[in-house]
């Protein structure tokens, strides 16, 4: 039976069951956000819920195209039921659908840094045990026979090798000012603000899983011919293995900005 409750017959049971798998994939993905936002449940099954919420919705705007499609060819309209179903599949499917793409098109890696070889330190936030302890070689032969943070440090290279040190035409003092005014301006949670180590510590938090960032920003005089001040950033993500790119994206768009002035 068509579904044609805006001309008040009953929803089909396939438009039902479309609208149920698409509303309850969307709730599922809300319960994820608040639940491992609110620290109720683990980032691990907040994910999970995502991912199934995500299923449900993707299954149910296929029943939904279905459901659509048997109206119109049995000559009658399709109800607000159906476009519904298909809406949420379309806008919620489609938002996560291009997280797992940009998942995939990213390396697996949660630690990025303008500077591989002298790492800028944190010293107030406490950096995750296992931070660089388990780096995939992704089959890799070469990058499996070395030690994790070697082959950390091979994949940021070929993957963010355009996130270099910054060099400013400013003295420290006016480019402390200037980074510590950039990190009030995103609402990061500052930790830390050393004049003397030229050092900011702070915290990024996402808007819906609350997924917490933490970033150390170092500035030194450039003791080049160039002069002026140098600026290296660092970025770790508190919880999982990839970061779907938001450290790389983060750290280019703060070091966009210091350019500017």
């Amino acid at each position: 039976m068509a579904d044609m409750i805006d001309q008040g017959r009953p929803a089909s049971g396939l438009t039902r069951v479309a609208l149920g798998l698409s509303v309850g994939g969307l709730l599922a993905a809300i319960v994820a956000a608040v639940g491992s936002g609110s620290g109720s449940f683990g980032f691990k099954i907040g994910l999970l819920l995502l991912v199934l919420g995500f299923l449900g919705a993707v299954i149910g705007g296929v029943l939904a195209v279905i459901a659509y499609a048997r109206g119109r060819r049995r000559g009658g309209a399709n109800g607000r039921m159906t476009l519904v179903a298909l809406g949420i599949a379309l806008v919620f499917g489609g938002y996560v659908g291009g997280q797992i793409s940009t998942a995939f098109s990213v390396p697996p890696i949660h630690d990025v840094s303008t500077d591989l070889v002298d790492l800028p330190r944190f010293t107030t936030l406490p950096v995750r045990a296992d931070n660089l302890a388990d780096i995939p070689s992704g089959g890799d032969a070469a990058l499996a026979a070395m030690a994790p943070q070697a082959r950390w440090a091979a994949i940021h290279r070929k993957a963010y090798g355009d996130i270099q040190t910054l060099h400013l035409p400013l003295d420290t003092a006016l480019t402390m000012k200037r980074a510590t005014a950039l990190v009030q301006q995103r609402g990061w949670a500052i930790a830390k603000v050393d004049a003397a180590s030229g050092t900011i510590e702070a915290t990024d938090t996402s808007r819906f899983f609350r997924f917490k960032d933490d970033v150390v920003i170092r500035v030194r005089p450039d003791v080049s011919p160039a002069g002026g001040a140098i600026i290296d950033m660092r970025s770790i993500s508190r919880v999982g293995q990839s970061d779907i790119g938001v450290n790389a994206k983060r750290i280019r768009a703060f070091l966009a900005d210091m350019k500017k002035g």
